[in-house]
């Protein structure tokens, strides 16, 4: 352990910064996925396939399914 307090203190209020902006991409992160799932639901009701909308997004007709669970 350091034995001068002040010594890592820059070192400290960068892990706080950096747990900060940990925490507001994953909450950014989570609203993004609502959307996203919301979207697609809303294609769904619209008459779109999962496999249409996986390939206008670039990924597998599970990974939709995935998106929706």
């Amino acid at each position: 352990m350091a034995t001068d307090p002040g010594a890592h203190e820059e070192m400290f209020r960068r892990l706080r910064d950096v747990r900060a902006q940990a925490i507001e991409h994953y909450l950014l992160a989570q609203q993004f996925h609502a959307e996203r799932r919301e979207l697609i639901r809303d294609l769904i009701k619209e008459g779109f396939s999962k496999a249409e909308i996986a390939r206008e997004m670039g990924v597998t007709r599970q990974a939709v399914q995935k998106m929706l669970a």
